[in-house]
């Protein structure tokens, strides 16, 4: 059974030809299991919606937020989109552009305590 459209497939592909900056910046600490090992996707679509990354083996998405995600409207699509992921099973954390940008070691230590936590639960 597929998990999602040929439409979400090409979306998932377009935002990987365009990422911001900060993905560029986190894919690079997690690409290639260099995070704990572990294998993450980018710009992986579940479900309707494209995550910015993706652990399969831990059900673990990360999603880095520009300015974008300030406006209102954006907020509460967000929560809908991170209810939804929370619904089917998934872990959202969410990161700010200037998080990514500025504290990269503070967003990998707080990634690393929470895949810590979600390893000893399974």
């Amino acid at each position: 059974m597929k998990r999602y459209s040929s439409e979400m497939r090409d979306r998932a592909r377009e935002l990987r030809r365009d990422s911001t900056a900060a993905e560029e910046v986190l894919w690079d600490c997690l690409r290639g299991r260099r995070f704990e090992g572990l294998k993450f996707r980018r710009q992986a679509p579940l479900g309707s919606y494209v995550v910015d990354f993706y652990c399969e083996t831990l059900r673990l998405c990360v999603e880095v937020d520009g300015e974008y995600h300030e406006f209102p409207e954006q907020v509460v699509a967000d929560q809908e989109r991170d209810l939804w992921l929370r619904d089917q099973g998934y872990m959202v954390v969410r990161f700010r552009n200037s998080q990514v940008f500025g504290e990269v070691g503070v967003v990998m230590e707080t990634l690393r305590g929470l895949v810590s936590g979600l390893r000893g639960m399974g």
